[in-house]
């Protein structure tokens, strides 16, 4: 069955990872709602700690203890954004929500780092009429993500794993590694704290 013709609403095949038309005025409305979250998050003064908090669970699907998202940062939906505890996240983080984003607990996210799950078709016909999908990005626990670093959809890395500033990941990193470069590869194993 073709994309065209599949019965599904466009979130349910968004969220399975399918062929939809992000200009469906469901997948609008909830983009909409998302931004308004967003626009008031990023200009809440720094004096109001509460507020950040509040409009952060308000925003994302989940969101643990002691978890710092500093202003500005930006998303699609929000809803599919999970954010385990003690996680950081710098300034200028883009999650392109599309598809679920899980970061786990200790997580350390530099500045510009950037969560792309959605991907648009190889066929040019199919991108002329708005077709895209999206496949979802996991961050294991305690991973240190360096400034810049841009993560595309259908990776997961391993707990534990570091991957360098400016690095593109493409594929998935294993647990405890260190990882640079464009494409990112991995370096070595990390098997000490001095490391």
């Amino acid at each position: 069955m073709g994309a065209e013709t599949d019965p599904r609403s466009p979130r349910e095949r968004m969220l399975a990872g399918d062929l939809y038309r992000a200009d469906d005025p469901e997948l609008a409305a909830l983009i909409r709602r998302a931004a308004l979250l967003v626009q008031r998050y990023n200009s809440t003064a720094a004096d109001q700690p509460e507020r950040y908090e509040a409009l952060l669970r308000e925003l994302l699907g989940a969101v643990g203890d002691r978890v710092v998202v500093r202003p500005p940062f930006y998303c699609d939906y929000g809803t599919q954004i999970r954010i385990g505890d003690r996680s950081f996240l710098n300034f200028n983080a883009v999650l392109l929500d599309v598809a679920a984003i899980e970061i786990g607990a200790d997580v350390q996210i530099g500045p510009n780092v950037q969560l792309l799950t959605p991907h648009h078709p190889l066929d040019p016909e199919q991108r002329r009429a708005g077709w895209e999908a999206a496949r979802p990005i996991t961050i294991g626990d305690n991973v240190w993500l360096g400034g810049g670093v841009i993560v595309l959809g259908g990776v997961t890395i391993g707990p534990d794993t570091v991957v360098g500033a400016g690095s593109v990941v493409t594929r998935d990193l294993p647990a405890g590694v260190l990882a640079v470069g464009n494409p990112a590869r991995v370096l070595r194993p990390l098997t000490s704290t001095s490391d």
